[in-house]
């Protein structure tokens, strides 16, 4: 972790849905800080209530109750372009027509920049210069979603949002993902990541463990020798 500066801080976050006659509570009262360049773990079985929790960071819902505060800038999350907030939602959302160089560079594109140099150092890193031509469907889910982690990273953003960015990596790259974020970190991007495999714990700096709608934050995890 580069800082202690705040970058989000989450106040009473409370989020219900209705499931026929049943009222659902996917997020109970929760609270918790974001730093800037950390690592931070959203652990919880399935259910309970992870991408909830993204979806109303990244602005895709609104909660029921409660306060999302960004350093003092009252700019809505939804409004926020890609240099300050990404997310890698579980299914990718890659764009189909475009080829896998020309989806990791879009989000420079759509901010009228051009990739630059930053793209073709992504794609090597995340093994995808052999398939740079090809379009999504051509390629694996791993591979699939390594692109939707490098479009993610390109813009460095402030805070990255990540729903099992492992969820379809081997060993070795689960290791490379995670390499990637330690070294986007120590640049200054913050990133939050829903998990349920424990593997991952090693590579974090805190975990926020949640069960049944609520969070409690964990002793900060000791990561092990190599995991960076």
């Amino acid at each position: 972790m580069t800082s202690r500066e705040l970058l989000l801080r989450a106040r009473g976050l409370s989020k219900s849905y209705r499931r026929g006659p049943e009222e659902v509570h996917a997020l109970v009262g929760v609270d918790f800080e974001l730093f800037r360049g950390e690592l931070v773990g959203l652990v919880g079985p399935s259910g309970s209530g992870k991408t909830t929790l993204l979806n109303l960071v990244v602005g895709w819902e609104e909660p029921d109750e409660g306060s999302l505060e960004w350093d003092g800038d009252p700019t809505p999350a939804a409004d926020r372009p890609w240099s300050e907030l990404a997310i890698l939602p579980q299914r990718v959302g890659l764009v189909e027509e475009l080829s896998v160089a020309e989806n990791v560079g879009l989000p420079l594109r759509l901010g009228g920049g051009v990739p630059g140099e930053r793209a073709p150092r992504l794609l090597d890193q995340f093994g995808l210069v052999p398939l740079s031509d090809r379009i999504p469907s051509e390629v694996s889910l791993g591979e699939q979603q390594r692109t939707g982690l490098a479009r993610a990273l390109i813009g460095s953003p402030w805070l990255l949002l990540a729903d099992e960015p492992t969820g379809h990596q081997d060993a070795m790259w689960a290791h490379g993902v995670f390499r990637a974020l330690r070294a986007a970190a120590e640049r200054g991007t913050t990133s939050l990541i829903a998990t349920h495999n424990d593997e991952v714990l090693k590579y974090l700096d805190r975990v926020l463990a949640i069960r049944d709608g609520r969070v409690h934050e964990q002793a900060p995890v000791q990561r092990q020798r190599g995991a960076h």
